[in-house]
């Protein structure tokens, strides 16, 4: 196998699939890239055996192959290079000789035979909406996903496609975020599928532009396909929650708050906070909202920003964290905050069709 390549390139495809490369591996292959040339240049390829990720790339392939080689150690080989081009030749041996500028190199390398092959499947629904969007989407509801491994199935994020509507969940129990989307194209039956939280960040790292991304849904896989990368993953087996019980069907009082100043002053208030008093106090009467904060190791504080409410006097205390979770990247200017009273599930609302549910915490007394 013989190619020539811009190092630029190569060290942009290298960076796009070697993510999912762990420092150390019980399989010296897990550790490689699989690099295949041919007419159409090259094909990089990762995989942990959960998660595959291939990208392309442009080369004058002269001799066309395939093998393998350490991923980190030519990443590292490549960011050093500082000539154009890079002249690779890989003998019988798996021995990629690597040229560029005054530079020789060896790099000892796997056969590509022994590299674990794709599982095959048969695609249920497949979707199409711009990468840009789909983006947006894992950032508005990824933060919810739970990181306790005894409900596996709330370690994903839920992907349910129901009336051509791509409806996406991440809950840990203690609240729940949603984003609904139209997509662009929607083939096939509905159904959910409940995709790994790692999967889901690593689609997030490759999606670059707005470019369709297609989305393909096995019984036990599911392929994300962008318009420089292919990532397939397992997904996770087990029935999700019914989401939509947890929403509250009706709503006592509406808020509407402007984003910015309120996150702001839930982040300062918090800082007087410890482990023992985390919850923070919002307190509504006409025309304002106080937000207040105590700990016996480190004080009080409070602070207020004007609202349109002018209702009856209520509070309602929050986990500062889980409510500043969904204001830091929706985007939007102003939430709609929907209360019934302090022991109920609240929801908050913005544009685009992202909905928030969280649980208030009694206070101690």
């Amino acid at each position: 196998m013989k190619f020539t390549v811009k190092r630029e390139k190569l060290q942009k495809a290298l960076q796009r699939v070697g993510s999912i490369i762990g420092a150390r591996s019980m399989l010296p292959l897990l550790g490689n890239v699989l690099i295949e040339a041919g007419n159409e240049g090259l094909k990089l390829c990762t995989t942990d055996l959960d998660i595959r990720i291939t990208t392309t790339v442009e080369a004058e392939v002269s001799e066309s192959g395939r093998s393998t080689v350490p991923a980190r150690r030519l990443a590292s080989l490549v960011a050093s290079f500082s000539a154009d081009t890079i002249d690779f030749s890989v003998d019988d041996k798996d021995h990629f000789k690597i040229s560029c500028g005054t530079g020789r190199f060896t790099l000892l390398g796997l056969p590509a035979a022994d590299f674990p092959e794709p599982a095959e499947f048969d695609g249920i629904r497949e979707l199409k909406l711009k990468e840009s969007e789909f983006k947006r989407m894992i950032t508005a509801i990824g933060y919810a996903v739970s990181a306790d491994d005894s409900r596996k199935v709330l370690t994903g994020v839920l992907m349910n496609c129901h009336d051509s509507i791509l409806t996406m969940v991440a809950t840990d129990g203690k609240r729940m975020a949603m984003q609904e989307r139209a997509p662009e194209v929607f083939n096939g039956e509905d159904g959910d599928a409940i995709v790994p939280l790692k999967a889901v960040n690593e689609t997030k790292r490759l999606l670059e532009g707005s470019e369709p991304v297609s989305i393909v849904f096995g019984e036990k896989q599911c392929l994300f396909k962008g318009a420089n990368f292919e990532l397939t993953t397992k997904l996770i087996e087990g029935n999700y929650p019914n989401f939509r019980q947890v929403i509250p069907t009706v709503c006592k009082r509406e808020i509407e708050i402007p984003v910015e100043p309120f996150l702001k002053k839930i982040e300062t208030v918090s800082l007087l906070l410890s482990e023992s008093s985390s919850y923070i106090i919002l307190n509504f009467e006409p025309g304002k909202m106080s937000i207040q904060g105590s700990s016996s190791e480190f004080g009080e504080g409070s602070d207020s920003i004007d609202i349109s409410f002018d209702g009856e006097p209520f509070e309602v205390s929050f986990n500062p964290a889980y409510l500043a979770d969904p204001m830091r990247v929706t985007g939007c200017e102003n939430i709609k905050l929907k209360v019934n009273d302090p022991l109920t599930p609240v929801t908050m609302e913005a544009d685009e069709g992202f909905l928030y549910v969280i649980m208030p915490i009694r206070k101690k007394a």
